[in-house]
């Protein structure tokens, strides 16, 4: 029986896949979206900037940003789940050439619960179907109180076909 790997191994190895997986998305950077990674748990962070809100007379997060910070939560949620076991058993790819395809949405329907208000806010993806072709995932928005949600989502998601 070969021995555990060292936990900086596994967390390196972790962060690297997460990294890979979000820094290949342009528009991720242009949101300024971060994800906190603890163990196979992701929670994004969309940092407050001016420039993200669209009703200044409120002032609220404008709501295609909402939508945007809640699909890509989704996404990045759903490729990390659906990627899990490789990146634990080390089989998946590290490098920018070689990320995994990310799913395709088919539908993404938000629910604006209130107004998103002039600070960060936090997302959680929960993947409720996930098949070789189709995948259903809920998120889940909040700001400062993780059970006053100010948004929420449901989509649906075209997996990418398997290498093998």
């Amino acid at each position: 029986m070969a021995s555990p790997e060292p936990v900086q191994v596994v967390k390196t190895r972790r962060d690297a896949a997460l990294r890979a997986l979000v820094e290949g998305v342009p528009y991720i950077q242009f949101l300024g979206i971060t994800f906190d990674r603890r163990g196979d748990e992701l929670t994004s962070v969309l940092a407050y900037r001016e420039d993200l809100i669209g009703n200044p007379a409120i002032p609220a997060i404008h709501g295609g940003v909402t939508a945007a910070f809640l699909e890509v939560t989704a996404i990045v949620g759903l490729t990390w789940a659906s990627q899990w076991d490789a990146i634990e058993g080390g089989q998946m790819p590290i490098d920018e050439n070689a990320r995994p395809r990310m799913p395709k949405t088919i539908d993404f329907t938000v629910d604006y619960l209130r107004s998103g208000l002039p600070r960060d806010a936090y997302a959680r993806a929960r993947v409720t179907r996930s098949g070789r072709r189709y995948a259903s995932v809920h998120v889940e928005g909040w700001q400062d109180n993780r059970e006053r949600l100010f948004a929420q989502a449901t989509g649906h998601f075209l997996m990418p076909p398997s290498d093998g």
